[in-house]
């Protein structure tokens, strides 16, 4: 255990996550930062079902030797739709082709917005949240706690994209889309004069983050853990040689999502939605960011799930986003191998 002073330093950290694969890249992350002291999970009906993606969520902390961070189940599904999920995207389980150990952790026995609620008011202030799911949970416990947004220190949203295409329809982001009702009462909460405006990574900054068969060579690497390096030449489920039990598993994963963007024509690579989240979370600097009043559109016949950014004050309405418009995804990666190579190492 750190020492106290250690601890004092470390950023608290609440992740709300549909695990699936990007997801538990950015708890690896999370877990693997010297910085950051994960306090509570949510776990968010999305990429699978939310009982899926409990079990995704701890059997991943039990492949990482971590206890003592409470899981919470949430919603079964949106606030106000039918819940839609992304197995041809992540798998039938939600981590492509990786298979963990069954872990002996459980569930906490409050719900997932109780436990952002519990987590802000322990660490008022000082609490950074990280939503990189459908927005369910978080929407719910503002309805449960509406200061909610004074409670926290910052919150960064995966979710939108801003003067660019949609990934699940021509305009909307798959976490938005899923349940766009529980988006727009998230914005609408952090709309009042005085807030902190959450920072906003969009698929227009995120598709940046492309990690390829070489950058994923280089982590296990710094994890000294040799492995054979991927191709689109090999066989479609082809599983990992690495020896190290967290390089195999992400190996497995990302094998996966790479065949998917590979069968959408974005190439044999994938993008790292979500881990960018986790980064931004604990330093912000990672991007650049543009102030924005957003709103989701819920009626539009082609556009519901559109997220709308009024950039120019059109609408009269102060800036409740921090939408991000840059990043060096050199410096993250950098960031990401340094941090999550040892982690694994460590693991064994």
């Amino acid at each position: 255990m750190p020492e106290d002073n250690e601890s004092a330093a470390r950023i608290p950290v609440f992740a709300d996550v549909d695990t699936g694969v990007d997801d538990a890249m950015a708890l690896v992350y999370l877990l693997a930062s010297a910085d950051a002291q994960l306090v509570g999970i949510a776990s968010t009906a999305g990429n699978v079902g939310v009982d899926q993606v409990c079990r995704n969520t701890l059997d991943l902390l039990e492949l990482c030797g971590v206890t003592g961070v409470p899981v919470s189940r949430g919603a079964d599904g949106p606030v106000a739709s039918t819940l839609v999920t992304a197995e041809d995207t992540h798998g039938p389980q939600g981590l492509g082709y990786a298979r963990l150990p069954t872990s002996g952790l459980s569930l906490t026995g409050y719900d997932a917005a109780e436990a952002w609620v519990r987590a802000a008011r322990a660490d008022p202030g000082e609490l950074v949240g990280i939503a990189i799911g459908p927005l369910t949970n978080l929407a719910l416990a503002l309805r449960a706690e509406p200061a909610l947004p004074t409670l926290l220190r910052r919150l960064v949203i995966m979710g939108g994209a801003f003067d660019y295409r949609g990934n699940t329809t021509a305009v909307a982001e798959w976490n938005v889309s899923v349940d766009p009702e529980a988006a727009a009462e998230v914005f609408t909460a952090w709309s009042a004069p005085g807030l902190t405006p959450p920072i906003v990574l969009g698929l227009n900054l995120t598709e940046h983050i492309e990690l390829t068969p070489t950058l994923l060579t280089r982590l296990a690497s710094a994890a000294q853990s040799p492995t054979a390096p991927m191709s689109v030449l090999d066989d479609r489920g082809t599983r990992s040689v690495a020896a190290n039990p967290l390089i195999r598993v992400l190996e497995d994963a990302m094998r996966f999502y790479f065949e998917f963007h590979f069968d959408q024509g974005e190439g044999y690579l994938a993008h790292l939605h979500d881990p960018l989240a986790a980064a931004v979370a604990l330093d912000p600097d990672l991007v650049q960011c543009r102030p924005a009043t957003v709103d989701v559109e819920l009626a539009g016949t082609l556009t519901r799930g559109m997220t709308i950014a009024d950039w120019n004050r059109r609408w009269g309405r102060p800036p409740n986003a921090l939408v991000g418009i840059g990043v060096d995804a050199g410096v993250f990666f950098e960031r990401f191998i340094e941090r999550v190579g040892p982690f694994a190492r460590r693991l064994g």
